[in-house]
Parts: C-alpha cells; sequence; structure tokens
C-alpha cells in the first residue's frame, strides 16, 4: 500500500483528510507540530516541530510515495503588518523545501492545498477556472500562488508529479470566520440583515475537498495540472442562511437591508471586508474536474450543513457559547 505523508494532519481539513485515505487504502503518516496523538485513520506519526524552510524533512519522508501538504498559515483578516512575511515564509518558502525534500526522496506525487484566493478576491460574470490569469490580491493570496510557482518549478526539474487543488471557503467542525457568525446568529435568533443580498458563492465542505484529494492522488490525471474544487452548487448569502436555519430547526429574519447600508456600516465597525464577503459573489467552475476526473462531490449542500450544525450543536459548541 502507497503511504503517503499528510502535513497539517492535525488541521481542520487534515483531521478529516488522514481518516478519509486511510479509507481509500493508503497507510497515513501524520506530520504534527508536538508529541501528542494522531488523527484518527493516521497509522504513522513523525513529530516535526513548528515548520519553516528549513524544516528537515528526511525522517518524515522515508518510504513515502505521497504528500499532501496542508499546512499552512492561514489568512487571518486585519494581520499586522509584521505578520505578513510569516505568510510567504511558510505558505511558500516551506512549499519549495518540502517540495525539494519530496523530490530527493524519491516521493511520486505531491498535492498542494492552495486557494481561490490565487484567482481573486470576487467574481461577476464568469466563474474563476484554473486557466485564468492569478490575480491575488493580500499576502495570503500572494504566497499561496507564489508556492504553487514553487512547486511547479521542483516537478518540472524532477520526476515528481505535482497537483495543486484551490478550494474556495471550507466548511465543517471547526469552522471560524463569517460562516460560524452566521450559524451564532441564527442559533441565537438575532435578524440577519441580508434579505436584499443577491450575490453567488461557491463553497466545499471538508468532506467534499477530502474526497477529492484522495481522487487526485490517485488519477492518471490529475498531475501537472490545478484544479478547482467546490460542492457544485453555488448559492447566495440568504439561501445559506435559510439552509443552516432549517438545519438548526430554527425560524430567521432576515430584513431587506441596502447593500450600500450594509457596507458603510461594515466600514464604520471596521469590518468592511467581511461584509464584503457576505454580499459578493465568488464562483469556481469545476466543469473540468467533473468532466476529466470523473468527480462528482458526494455530499450536496444540504447533507454538508447539516453535518456542521450537528457539530455546532455538540455538546462542547453548547458549552463555547456560553461562554461568550
Amino acid at each position: 500500500m502507497t503511504r503517503v505523508l499528510v502535513t497539517g494532519a492535525t488541521g481542520f481539513v487534515g483531521r478529516v483528510l488522514c481518516n478519509a485515505l486511510a479509507q481509500s487504502g493508503y497507510v497515513v503518516r501524520a506530520a504534527v507540530r508536538r508529541d501528542v496523538g494522531v488523527p484518527i485513520g493516521a497509522s504513522e506519526r513523525v513529530v516535526i516541530g513548528d515548520i519553516t524552510a528549513g524544516t528537515a524533512w528526511r525522517e518524515a519522508l522515508a518510504g513515502v510515495g505521497s504528500v499532501v501538504h496542508l499546512a499552512a498559515r492561514a489568512h487571518v483578516l486585519h494581520a499586522h503588518q509584521s505578520e505578513l512575511s510569516l505568510y510567504a515564509e511558510i505558505n511558500a518558502h516551506v512549499t519549495r523545501s518540502l517540495a525539494s525534500a519530496s523530490a530527493q526522496a524519491g516521493v511520486r506525487r505531491f498535492l498542494f492545498l492552495s486557494s481561490v484566493k490565487v484567482n481573486g478576491e470576487g467574481t461577476v460574470d464568469c466563474a474563476f477556472t484554473a486557466s485564468d490569469k492569478p490575480h491575488p490580491q493580500d499576502a495570503y493570496g500572494e504566497s499561496k500562488w507564489l508556492g504553487e510557482r514553487f512547486l511547479v518549478e521542483v516537478a518540472s526539474a524532477t520526476a515528481m508529479e505535482a497537483v495543486v487543488v484551490r478550494s474556495p471557503l471550507v466548511y465543517g467542525p471547526g469552522v471560524r470566520a463569517n460562516f460560524l457568525r452566521l450559524m451564532r446568529w441564527v442559533d441565537i435568533g438575532w435578524p440577519i440583515p441580508f434579505g436584499a443580498v443577491k450575490n453567488a458563492r461557491s463553497l466545499v465542505s471538508v468532506w467534499n475537498l477530502c474526497d477529492f484529494i484522495a481522487l487526485a492522488l490517485r488519477s492518471s490525471t490529475a498531475p501537472s495540472r490545478t484544479w478547482m474544487v467546490s460542492d457544485g452548487a453555488d448559492i447566495s448569502t440568504p439561501e445559506l442562511v435559510r439552509l443552516i436555519a432549517r438545519a438548526m430547526k430554527r425560524r430567521v429574519r432576515m430584513p431587506s437591508v441596502p447593500i450600500s447600508v450594509l457596507r458603510a456600516c461594515g466600514a464604520l465597525l471596521g469590518r468592511r471586508a467581511e461584509i464584503d464577503r457576505l454580499c459578493g459573489s465568488l464562483v469556481v467552475d469545476i466543469t473540468p474536474a467533473r468532466r476529466e476526473l470523473g468527480w462528482s462531490p458526494p455530499l450536496t449542500v444540504n447533507e454538508g450543513l447539516e453535518r456542521t450544525v450537528g457539530w455546532y450543536l455538540s455538546a462542547g459548541q453548547s458549552s463555547m457559547r456560553s461562554r461568550q
């Protein structure tokens, strides 16, 4: 059986991916920062500490056939200026270092989880595709684009196969930011002022994302390509709120506040970027994944949201809400 090294194995995506890969027949080696337990599905563990461009990967890569590189510095709104260089260090230079070490170790395939933010921050007339000219607009998106280029450079000079996956917002157990905020608002029963919003957003549940990654690791068509992934059904912010409310069995009030007013309020509160995301459109085209890889998202948006709401309503989340 193929041994696969998963970086970021204890993270939001990594915990689900380790189990998905094990169920697909892989021997999963989890790269972890500290000497702690391993995710379900990982049968091996290697402690690497905090990753840097100078991290030694030799032990972690011994006997490994494939690498899934999830570890990253996540996007943070309002990041301090002093933190911006860390995006390039972690998301780009670490990727180059690991890719080079993987090629030297004889790894056959290297999959890098990138982001739709490489394409840009929003769509107007057509969906983002992998062939679009990259247009990252912040340090995080730029770092992911640089990481993609570093990986392609290494793969082009070696026998290692490279696969890049760009995802939109990923949701599931452990989701944070705007998605978690919407669930809290629905749960509490606050009016949610997005009734006038008419947008379209691509999302991907962590389960659909991990299913796609597992396929991309074994498909002969996947290498030397960049793939867009989503749940396959684009929804508006009001539709998302209503689906969350239905899964929670809650009633939701959604007054129609003009978008200009929402944005003005967001600017006053220092949350203009969050409001822009909730009001704007961002759609990705997964037609190539469907047509060329034969992939279809195994879970519908409804099913993914029901699972995510189930996590939110769990005992741990209830106690977390009571503390806030």
